[in-house]
């Protein structure tokens, strides 16, 4: 039998509506690692960190959405831009880090698995639609893919829908400037088998696992505040040690995707990295244009979502994906043919890419 091409036979996603300008910290009390308030005022604190980032809003779940509430949403986008029916799935692949949480609590709700919670959500009665969760870090959707390609490209399944969703804004620490980084969304996609006759769909892909001391680059810790609550914990980041990191790792990662596909880096039209740093992946799109002898222009190649919608961890790539594909990304558009890159690094130290054409 032939090997398939394995595609997306449908893209959806989903962003709460709730919007939270940068001006919605200006009241928040701040804090050193070492439990000392900021002696600067947060109007200063806010504009550094717009500059660096350029994080100028994001969005929040409302108080009655779950994290798999938002990637149910995203689930039924992806299958209404589908061509399968939701009971033709083999499997639910479910890339999140923190279960549900909700609103007011900072409990981590991981049973059943939230692929399973979709699947109840969706109506879906087949029981051979088998569901999994995975926590990879940032770059979990993306592994979610692969490991959809590798079923597929085995024979062993047809159809697996793949969710990448994240409510961070409930497990950021209020005095910690890194919060205003996370946000929430949800991004879907079905992984098909196709036989065509041209050679498309996923060509290539890398990921890898550093966990030495990069291990503690992205944890989980208390408050920066002293005398808060004890018992909680809090998204904890190295911003330097992981600016450091990923642009020397997450370069070379594209750079392997790049050759097992046997796609020079001249035929790629666009790069969709995830979004956590705009300083940051502008200088990872640079040093992949260095690798390769090229001037790589961030505003032509590299589309971004992070001003508008933060970094919703797994749900990034697959959004800023959709958005692209509906045009809603002024700048950017990929047409059939085009050969692109989807690249993710994030808490394990864990990087992942993928070399696709569409």
């Amino acid at each position: 039998m032939k090997t398939p091409n394995v595609v997306f036979n449908g893209i959806g996603s989903y962003v709460p509506e709730n919007i939270v300008p940068n001006e919605h910290f200006l009241k928040h009390e701040f804090y050193l690692e070492n439990g000392e308030r900021f002696d600067i005022p947060n109007e200063e604190i806010i504009k550094k960190f717009e500059k660096i980032t350029g994080i100028k809003e994001r969005r929040y779940a409302s108080d009655d959405q779950l994290n798999s509430d938002l990637g149910s949403l995203a689930a039924e986008n992806a299958l209404k831009n589908s061509t399968i029916d939701k009971e033709e799935l083999d499997y639910i692949i479910y890339a999140q880090n923190f279960g549900d949480i909700e609103a007011g609590t900072n409990r981590i709700d991981n049973m059943p698995s939230l692929a399973a919670k979709v699947k109840n959500k969706l109506g879906i009665q087949n029981p051979d639609v088998v569901c999994y969760d995975i926590i990879f870090g940032c770059p979990g959707w993306v592994q979610g893919v692969i490991q959809a390609y590798q079923m597929i490209r085995s024979g062993f399944c047809r159809n697996v829908m793949v969710i990448g969703a994240e409510t961070l804004s409930r497990c950021v620490d209020p005095h910690d400037r890194d919060g205003m980084i996370f946000s929430d969304g949800a991004g879907a996609t079905i992984v098909s088998a196709s036989y065509d006759e041209d050679r498309k769909g996923i060509l290539g892909f890398a990921n890898r696992t550093d966990a030495n001391e990069e291990l503690s680059y992205l944890a989980m810790g208390k408050s920066n505040k002293e005398g808060e609550d004890n018992n909680a914990r809090y998204i904890k980041m190295k911003g330097r040690k992981i600016y450091e990191y990923a642009l020397e790792e997450v370069a070379a990662a594209m750079q392997s995707a790049l050759k097992r596909s046997g796609i020079f880096m001249e035929n790629i039209k666009k790069v969709l990295i995830h979004q956590a740093n705009e300083k940051m992946d502008e200088a990872i799109l640079r040093k992949l244009g260095q690798l390769n002898d090229l001037r790589l222009e961030a505003k032509d190649m590299m589309p971004m979502t992070i001003q508008k919608y933060g970094n919703n961890s797994v749900a990034t790539v697959p959004v800023m994906l959709d958005k692209v594909l509906r045009g809603e990304i002024e700048g950017h558009q990929i047409k059939e043919g085009d050969d692109i890159i989807l690249a993710s690094v994030g808490a394990g130290m864990h990087i992942n890419a993928i070399i696709y054409r569409m």
